[in-house]
């Protein structure tokens, strides 16, 4: 007999109480369903069920035996589901938060290139600096700068990244190059406003450095631009300002001396099985961002 079929219709025997009923579940007779109960005692060496004229109960066995074969039944439906899911196409909507920078500048990308990929995924991205529920709002996956908390989620470490000092060709022409990360006192910084701004620049290996200038912003688009108008230096994300370095419109400052790594991870919530939507998103995330 079929170990994993007997497995079933004893829990199906312990779930409704009696064989008779059983049978009637499983589409069995009542003397196919003994013979599988039995085939299991036989295997075990021991008695599962104590059974009467008038009623039947599990032994100390047969209740520590039920545990494990519930277990090993959901996990045989949960490989089942995700074998079929895995032949599958990814089809669906697929809600992913990011913080807006990122977002903008990487995420949309990465999206345009997945949606290309699979046809029938729809993407709502939604871009937001505040740190969403992905429960309460229905997201299946987010983009998480920083160090995590014990949160419960599934976290992939992608590469970390690095705020960078810059200015346009025309603000250092005027006032100069700085050569260290002290210098920076010296010049008119921009700043982002985070509910107080900014003012404390930390690079890696030296003390922060105290920076001051005209101009603050709660949005890096707006430091941005202000620096590219050739307003002052800013301290943005590599993402934020990888073309204009590359075109020139930007020069990148104390390209020797890095800031602290910024760590990025994608979560989704801890689930057993995976949808081929989320799965393949994933897959093309760690692809290309870890």
């Amino acid at each position: 007999m079929d170990r994993l079929e007997s497995m079933a219709v004893f829990a199906r025997v312990a779930e409704v109480g009696s064989f008779s009923a059983a049978a009637k579940v499983c589409d069995l007779s009542a003397t196919m369903v003994a013979k599988h109960v039995q085939h299991l005692e036989k295997r075990l060496g021991a008695k599962l069920i104590h059974r009467t004229t008038r009623r039947q109960s599990l032994t100390e066995v047969g209740q520590a035996f039920l545990a494990d074969c519930l277990d090993v039944l959901a996990r045989v439906e949960a490989a089942e589901d995700e074998a079929r899911e895995r032949n599958s196409q990814p089809t669906g909507r697929l809600r992913i938060s990011a913080t807006v920078s990122f977002g903008t500048h990487v995420v949309t990308p990465l999206v345009h290139d997945y949606l290309r990929r699979y046809p029938s995924v729809e993407v709502d991205l939604r871009l937001t600096d505040r740190v969403v529920d992905l429960v309460e709002e229905g997201i299946d996956v987010a983009f998480r700068f920083g160090d995590l908390p014990d949160s419960g989620l599934v976290a992939r470490s992608l590469r970390p990244r690095f705020r960078l000092a810059c200015a346009s060709p025309e603000y250092l022409a005027q006032h100069g190059v700085p050569a260290t990360p002290a210098d920076l006192a010296r010049h008119a910084c921009l700043l982002f406003r985070d509910g107080a701004p900014r003012n404390r620049w930390q690079f890696a290996n030296t003390p922060p450095i105290q920076v001051s200038g005209r101009f603050v912003a709660d949005s890096g688009t707006a430091l941005l631009s202000a620096a590219r108008g050739g307003l002052g230096v800013a301290l943005l994300a590599d993402f934020e300002i990888a073309d204009d370095i590359t075109t020139g419109r930007l020069v990148q400052l104390l390209s020797d001396t890095a800031t602290q790594a910024w760590p990025l991870s994608l979560v989704h919530l801890a689930d057993r099985r995976m949808t081929a939507k989320l799965r393949s998103f994933v897959a093309l995330a760690l692809e290309r961002l870890a």
